[in-house]
């Protein structure tokens, strides 16, 4: 099989309407500080939204998944990376978070000792689309299961923030926090 290379300057270029989009918000993120904040606030906003700007397309352009004979080679954009030998992945699944329009899925490998990474450059959301996303995943896949013996791999079990979705966790929460008002108002009263 031929080694797979995902790089993020390759995949994560956001099409010329969501691009437009991005440029509107940090347009109006400026325009408002500049209201609110006077001329050194805006300033001040303009540095930090450069620098976050700045860092976020370093990391952008250097991060990258490497999915070849040895095992999966990963760079978060700084750093050497990563490489995880096959032998230490005992799972590879894709994890999905958030509904609708706000839904991202990436790709996620579990290693023996329980720790879950997640692939850089092989993600998928509304603002970096990417359709090969099922393929790429497939491939990882076969390289894997290609790699290592049936007996060394194996589901992990779930954890609580897998069983517990953040809507729920949300309901939870809101339910928490009426009973601890009324039960203040009630024994307060």
């Amino acid at each position: 099989m031929n080694e797979l290379v995902l790089r993020g300057k390759d995949r994560y270029r956001p099409t010329g309407t969501r691009l437009v989009f991005i440029v509107l918000i940090l347009a109006g993120e400026l325009v408002l500080s500049y209201k609110n904040l006077g001329p050194v606030g805006f300033r001040w906003m303009l540095a930090m939204t450069a620098a976050f700007l700045v860092v976020g397309v370093f990391v952008t352009v250097r991060c990258r998944t490497v999915v070849g004979a040895s095992g999966i080679s990963t760079r978060w954009g700084f750093g050497r990376g990563r490489t995880y030998p096959w032998h230490a992945i005992r799972w590879i699944d894709v994890r999905e978070t958030g509904k609708g329009a706000d839904k991202s899925t990436a790709v996620r490998i579990t290693l023996g000792d329980g720790r879950r990474r997640t692939l850089p450059a092989l993600q998928h959301s509304y603002f970096y689309p990417a359709p090969d996303f099922d393929v790429v995943y497939r491939q990882i896949v076969n390289w894997w299961e290609f790699s290592t013996h049936p007996s060394a791999r194996f589901r992990p079990p779930l954890r609580k923030r897998d069983r517990v979705s953040p809507t729920v966790l949300g309901v939870l929460l809101g339910i928490v926090i009426t009973i601890a008002v009324m039960a203040v108002v009630l024994l307060g009263g």
